[in-house]
């Protein structure tokens, strides 16, 4: 661990908008199982601005670390926006994350822009129901 940066480890120890939202607006999954992480989003979107986003994970430090940096990087900005996010954005964010270790970086990035997509495909779909 003490090759990690400060706040890598603020982030591990202390994660931001750790748990699950209950009736979330969109949920999206990621994951490695041979590597042995698993990332799951939830968001709550208002007027196309995430208003909420949390995260559960199943894995190591920079997995932690990177999946909570990602909520705190996209709270209160518009969904459009946070389909931008890389996981360069969340390395430099965290003040770098060692290559070997940027898969942490990239299912944490996917994961919430799975549960964006399901946002989109629920609002959609709500959408066409009510123009029933």
């Amino acid at each position: 661990m003490n090759m990690l940066g400060n706040k890598i480890l603020d982030h591990f120890e202390n994660p931001r908008n750790h748990g699950e939202i209950q009736e979330a607006d969109g949920i999206g999954y990621a994951g490695k199982p041979a590597k042995g992480i698993t990332i799951k989003m939830s968001v709550k979107v208002e007027k196309g601005v995430i208003k909420d986003v949390k995260f559960k994970t199943a894995g190591c430090a920079l997995s932690i670390a990177s999946a909570s940096m990602v909520t705190e990087l996209v709270k209160d900005v518009a969904v459009d926006e946070a389909l931008f996010l890389s996981p360069g954005d969340v390395s430099q964010a965290l003040g770098g994350i060692p290559e070997e270790k940027m898969h942490c970086s990239e299912l944490a990035v996917e994961a919430l822009y799975k549960a964006l997509t399901n946002y989109r495909t629920r609002s959609i779909n709500s959408t066409n129901q009510e123009g029933k």
